[in-house]
C-alpha cells in the first residue's frame, strides 16, 4: 500500500500544481467555459449530480429535495456515481421518491462529467477523493461544491486550487457546516471595524463522547461484494491498494492513510468559520498539535487533539477536538480593546475592563436561518444561477488544509511545521 505521506507523491502533486497555473491553464478553461448547458438561466431547473451517494450523499440527496419541495429551488437531481452498486441503487431509490424520475447511475464517475445537461456536481466522496474528483468536475466546466475536508492533504489542495484558479468561471463551494451562520459574519465586520482593537487570541472546539469508538456506528454491510457489486480497488486510489476491509471502506475516518480524523472531519466546521471571521489576521504560519488515544486504543487516528495555530498578522488560535469528552472551549475572539463571544446564536462583544469607559458592550441578534447546511446548500444554488463567487470558497478551504494537514503532521511526528503563504510550502522546525 502507498501511504500518503509518501514524498514521491507530495512531490508529484505539488508539481501538479504548478502545472496548473502554467502549461495547462488554456485549454482548461476552453473546455470549462465551451459546455452547452453549464450556466443554468434565471427560471431554469438546475441539473446536477452526485458523486459519492454514500451515507452523506444521500443526505444530501434527501435535503436538496426537501429544499425542492418546499419550493425554495428548482432543482433535478438528475445522476449519481459511486463504485458501490447497492449504495448508488439506494439513493436513487430516494431520489426516485422524492422527485418522481430516477437518476441515472455510473459506475464511472467520468461518464457522469462527460453529460452536457448537468450543471453542477456535489461531491460527497471519501477524502481521499476530494482533490481528483474536484479538479476533474471543473474540467468538465462543472460548478462544485465539494464536501468537507476539502481535501485529505495540502499537497491535493495546492493542486485543487490552481485547477480552481485557472477556471474563475466555474463556480466551486466547500461543503463546511456553520459557514452561513450570521454571527461569523457579524463578528468580521466588528473585527474588521476595528471595534475589538488588535485582535490577538482565539479559541474553539469539537468535541463529543463516543463510548462505543467513534464512527463505529456505520453499518458493514454484508451485501458489499467486491469484483461483484463494487470496485474496490478504484475506491482505494489514489491512496493505493489494499485488500478489502468493510471496516476502511465503511469507518475511514478511523483510519491514518484514509483521513485526518478529528481534525479533518470535525474540527473544520468549527475553524473555517472562525478563520472567516478572522480575515484581517492573514495566513496561518506555524501549527503545532498533540494527539492521544485515550480511550479509543483501536482507532489508529488520535481520539483527542490539541492544536496551537500562529498567524502571518499577530494572532494565536487554539483548537480543541475530542471524542471522549463533550465538553469543548467557548467560542471566542479576543482583542486588545474588547472580545467576541460566540457560543449563543448572537455576535456579543465585551469590552475588556480597561477599556470601559471608551468602548461599549455590543449585541447583534441574529436570527434564525434554520438548517445552516441547507442554507449553504441553497447559496451554492444561488452562485450557480448568479455567478457570485462563494464565501466557503477554496482560498478560505486552503487556509483550513493547511492548518488541518499541518497539525496531522506535527501529531504524527512530534514536530512544528511552518507554511510560507508566499512559495505555498512548509517545512517542519
Amino acid at each position: 500500500m502507498t501511504s500518503t505521506n509518501d514524498p514521491s507523491r507530495r512531490t508529484f502533486l505539488a508539481q501538479t500544481a504548478v502545472a496548473v497555473g502554467a502549461a495547462g491553464v488554456l485549454p482548461t478553461i476552453a473546455a470549462a467555459t465551451s459546455r452547452r448547458g453549464r450556466t443554468p438561466g434565471k427560471d431554469e431547473q438546475i441539473r446536477i449530480g452526485i458523486i459519492g451517494p454514500g451515507g452523506m450523499g444521500t443526505a444530501h440527496c434527501q435535503s436538496i429535495l426537501t429544499l425542492v419541495n418546499n419550493g425554495h429551488e428548482d432543482v433535478r437531481i438528475v445522476a449519481l456515481a459511486d463504485v458501490c452498486d447497492p449504495r448508488a441503487d439506494a439513493a436513487a431509490k430516494v431520489c426516485e421518491e422524492r422527485q418522481g424520475t430516477s437518476p441515472k447511475i455510473y459506475r464511472n464517475y467520468h461518464d457522469l462529467l462527460a453529460r452536457d445537461d448537468i450543471h453542477g456536481v456535489l461531491i460527497a466522496s471519501p477524502e481521499h477523493w476530494h482533490a481528483q474528483h474536484g479538479i476533474d468536475a471543473i474540467k468538465a466546466g462543472k460548478d462544485v461544491y465539494l464536501e468537507k475536508p476539502m481535501t485529505l492533504r495540502l499537497d491535493d489542495a495546492l493542486a485543487l486550487r490552481g485547477v480552481v484558479n485557472a477556471n474563475p468561471s466555474v463556480v466551486f463551494q466547500v461543503g463546511t457546516q456553520k459557514i452561513m451562520l450570521p454571527k461569523f459574519a457579524e463578528a468580521r465586520t466588528m473585527i474588521n471595524a476595528d471595534m475589538i482593537g488588535t485582535p490577538t487570541f482565539s479559541q474553539t472546539s469539537y468535541c463529543r463522547n463516543s463510548p462505543d469508538g467513534e464512527w463505529n456506528y456505520y453499518h458493514l454491510d454484508p451485501a458489499w461484494e467486491p469484483g461483484v457489486n463494487m470496485d474496490w480497488e478504484t475506491w482505494c486510489e489514489p491512496v493505493g491498494q489494499i485488500d478489502w476491509d468493510p471496516k476502511v471502506y465503511a469507518r475511514w475516518r478511523r483510519y491514518k492513510d484514509w483521513s485526518t480524523g478529528i481534525v479533518g472531519d470535525l474540527l473544520v466546521h468549527e475553524i473555517t468559520p472562525l478563520i472567516m471571521a478572522l480575515e484581517r489576521v492573514g495566513w496561518p504560519t506555524r501549527v503545532q498539535a498533540t494527539g492521544g488515544h485515550y480511550l479509543d486504543k483501536a482507532m489508529e487516528n488520535h481520539d483527542q487533539v490539541n492544536i496551537t495555530v500562529a498567524f502571518e498578522n499577530d494572532h494565536t488560535m487554539i483548537v480543541a477536538g475530542s471524542t471522549c469528552n463533550e465538553v469543548g472551549f467557548e467560542t471566542l475572539i479576543r482583542g486588545q480593546r474588547g472580545n467576541i463571544y460566540l457560543n449563543s446564536r448572537h455576535c456579543v462583544m465585551r469590552p475588556e475592563r480597561v477599556f470601559v469607559d471608551d468602548v461599549d458592550e455590543v449585541t447583534i441578534e441574529c436570527p434564525d436561518i434554520g438548517n445552516d447546511q441547507d442554507q449553504l446548500r441553497l447559496n451554492w444554488f444561488r452562485c450557480m444561477r448568479s455567478r457570485e463567487k462563494p464565501d466557503s470558497n477554496v482560498d478560505l478551504g486552503l487556509k483550513v488544509i493547511v492548518i488541518v494537514d499541518l497539525a496531522t503532521r506535527s501529531m504524527w511526528t512530534g514536530k512544528t511545521y511552518e507554511f510560507d503563504h508566499e512559495t505555498m510550502t512548509a517545512r517542519a522546525v
